[in-house]
Formats: C-alpha cells, structure tokens, sequence
C-alpha cells in the first residue's frame, strides 16, 4: 500500500459517519449480544478456535450485524469479503469465490464471505453460493433483518447456522454513546460535547435499540450545538436531538414488523386488552400502514374472536372500515380506535369460527353425503313420486315458528358443530337453541384456545 492510498484511507476514514467510525476494533470492544458472545457461548468458542461455521446473523437494524462479521474475520484471521445484496449479482459473486479458492489453494487461508441484506439475493443467486459453501471455499456470513426461514432457501439455510441479534439495551447505546463523547481519535472527544440529562435519555429512548442512530443524531447534534464563548464546551438539550433525529424506518410493511405487530394487534384484542390494542394500533398507524388493512384485521377479529357473544361487534368493524374508506386518514384513525376499544371490550366467541372449520374437515374428508329428501325441493312430478319434498313442514305454520326436524344427511345425524359460547348474547342464543330442541343439546362450554390469528 503506497501513501498515497494510507493517505487517501485516512481522509475516508476521518469523514465517515461516526457510527462508522466507532466500529468496535476487536471484540472486547463489541457491545451487546452477550448471549451469543459471552465466554462460554458456542458462537465465541467457535471464534476463539476458529472453527466457525457458515453462519447467518438475524437482527434488526443496527444491532451489530456487520461490525460482528467483520470482528469474526480478525478474530479467525480470515481474509474478509464484503458484498452487498442490493449491488452485487451472481458474476460479483463467482469473482470472489475464484478470488477465495485461489486463496486458500496457494496461502492456505480462509476467505469469509459477508452478504449484507441477503435476503435480497433471489433463488438462482443464493443457489450459486451452495456448492462453494459446502465445499468449504468460503465460510458464509449472511445478514439480513428479515426472518431467513422466509427469506433464504432451504438447501442454503441447511447448510448454515442462525444467529439472531437483539436490539441493543438503552444501557447498550449509553456505553456507547459516552464511548464516542470522550473518545478524540474515533470520536467526538475533541468537541467538549455532552448531552443534558433529559437530551441522553431522550436520545437513549429514540434510538430504539439501534447503534448507527443513536451515534449519528449525536454527531449531528452535537454539530447543530454552539460552543461557548468561554471554555469551548458544548451542552447538547433535548429540543437540538429532537430536531437531528432523522426518523428511522424501524416498520416494514412487507417484513417481520409488519407482521409482528399486526398479530399483537389481534391477540390483544383477543385477549380483551384495550391498551395493548390500541399501542399497537398507533404504532402501525405512525409507521404508515394502510388503514384498509388494519379495518379489515378488524372484522375478521370480529367475526372470529368476538362472533356471537356480540354480533354488533362485526357491524361496528364493517362500520369503521367503511369510515375509513370515507374520510381516510389522519381523522380515520378515530373510527379505528373506537372498533379496536369495542371488540377489545366486548365478551368473547369463537363458536362460528370452529363450527365451520368442524363443519368444513367432515366435507373435505368425507363423500358428499345425499341431502335428506324432505329438504330438496320438487319442482317436477317425477321428483314428487321419488319422495322429493315429502313430510316437509314449513316452520312458520307451526307454533313458535318452530318444528324439530331432521335436517343433517343420515350418516352425520348425530354431528354437532355449533357449541354455543356462555357469554353475552350468545348465552341466551344457547338457551333459545336448548328451548327447542332439548337441554342435551347445545350445551355452552369452554371453547379450546385457537393459535392462529384467523
């Protein structure tokens, strides 16, 4: 390396962004992720001997993903390759597997190869990588903040271990920002900065366990903050971090956020827990989601979660989420809260949901079983002399508008699908139902706990 290039290396590296330039340099300095590096972890004695396997790092951004592929390098002392998911293809790839296998033939030293955003690799580019990791000519390191069991192939996936990072504890991101505050090489030392009480706990908050935010709203406010006259020293308020916090995009609405958040959404719900409900609610709201899709997450919980115990639960969610449609957002967000309070609030049934989905595994794994005559109309005389419509009796001519019949096909006769829930409107469905035909049947119970969102 000529110095020129140790030159050029030193202006790049002096006008990084801080967060580049606080990277920790070995991992003593690391911070976080004490359960996959603590001494006795098997992700650090695997570094500690290096053995370390093709690995992929989950986690959300600025949890450390990089600045732990880069230290797994060092510490393994493998030559370390860095591509980028959303810049790189199948020939950048090629190039630097030949470049590894070239490497490990004539220095015999291992090349690990890190895939920023790999989940962004489409099926063919990930199939390239398969032979050259199973061989061993690179060991993989794949980062990615999207869940790999939906974003890597399988054959890669299998061939690689899963590691996932945890956002970083606000005591984290404090070691780290009072690291950059004093520290004058890397840091922002030489600026006398500090931060007021109220302005590092905020920022500590904001930063939502991210390590690259935290560290840059505090380069740019402690930039954004005068000097004083008399000493140099800079005092950092909370109002100068509120206006450097370049707000992060933590929610995407096609990744696991998305999905995360909208379960929480409903299982709150489900678990009649307004506040909860409406938390997630504003969160999906702030991050942009579409109002549609959270209006219709309503009804569907309306129709499954709340059902009979109050059927006006679902004219309510179809209420809002015509609102919704109507007046759109920001005032739309009133109708969806009121529909998110009062299924929340309201009792609890899932007999509709488990009666078809009873009714719907007997159809499906059984014949379609004939329709009793005296249901099936006879528009024809032929039809009335096979018995069509035979002894049918019109319930409205009978007292109470009620007649016992037998309506099932003969071989499910004695099938039950509907189990009437004990609360709200639905206890008194269940008597009106026993009332008519006999206290042995539709007895309310206790309906099973259901795992799916519907």
């Amino acid at each position: 390396m000529t110095l020129f290039d140790h030159r050029r290396e030193e202006i790049q590296r002096r006008s990084a962004p801080l967060a580049t330039r606080m990277r920790p340099q070995s991992l003593d300095e690391y911070v976080g992720q004490l359960h996959l590096l603590a001494p006795d972890s098997v992700l650090r004695r695997a570094i500690d001997e290096d053995r370390v396997p093709s690995i992929v790092l989950w986690g959300p951004p600025g949890s450390g993903k990089t600045t732990l592929a880069r230290l797994i390098a060092q510490a393994t002392k493998a030559h370390f390759e860095q591509l980028s998911a959303v810049t790189s293809g199948v020939k950048d790839v090629r190039q630097a597997v030949a470049a590894a296998s070239d490497r490990l033939g004539q220095h015999g030293r291992g090349t690990i190869l890190f895939i920023d955003e790999i989940h962004r690799f489409s099926k063919s580019q990930q199939d390239a990588l398969l032979p050259h990791v199973e061989e061993g000519t690179v060991t993989l390191i794949g980062a990615t903040t999207e869940n790999p069991s939906f974003e890597v192939i399988s054959p890669l996936l299998s061939r690689t271990r899963v590691y996932t990072l945890e956002p970083l504890r606000d005591e984290d991101i404090g070691e780290l920002v009072d690291r950059a505050l004093s520290d004058s090489d890397r840091g922002i030392g030489s600026e006398k900065a500090s931060l007021s009480d109220e302005a590092r706990s905020f920022l500590l908050r904001v930063a939502n366990g991210d390590a690259r935010t935290a560290l840059n709203t505090l380069e740019l406010s402690v930039e954004s903050t005068s000097a004083d006259d008399d000493d140099g020293k800079r005092v950092v308020v909370v109002e100068t971090v509120e206006q450097s916090l370049q707000r992060q995009a933590r929610y995407d609405r096609l990744g696991d956020q998305h999905y995360d958040t909208i379960s929480a959404f409903i299982k709150s719900i489900r678990a009649s827990d307004p506040d909860a409900a409406i938390y997630y609610l504003a969160r999906m709201i702030d991050a942009g989601e579409d109002p549609i899709f959270i209006a219709r997450r309503l009804v569907i919980s309306a129709a499954e979660d709340i059902g009979l115990a109050n059927p006006n639960g679902l004219a309510v969610a179809m209420a809002a989420k015509q609102a919704v449609e109507f007046i759109g957002l920001p005032e739309g967000r009133i109708p969806l809260a009121e529909a998110t309070i009062y299924l929340a609030s309201a009792p609890k049934s899932n007999s509709a949901y488990r009666a078809i989905d009873a009714a719907l595994s007997d159809v499906r794994k059984g014949r379609d079983e004939p329709v009793p005559l005296h249901l099936r109309n006879a528009p024809t005389q032929l039809m009335s002399e096979l018995g069509y419509f035979k002894d049918y009796v019109y319930p409205h001519d009978a007292p109470g508008h009620f007649v016992a019949s037998e309506n099932l096909p003969e071989k499910l006769r004695n099938r039950s699908y509907y189990r009437p829930g004990a609360l709200g409107s639905e206890a008194q469905i269940a008597e009106r139902l026993r009332q008519w035909w006999g206290e042995s049947r539709f007895k309310p119970e206790q309906p099973p706990s259901s795992n799916g969102d519907g």
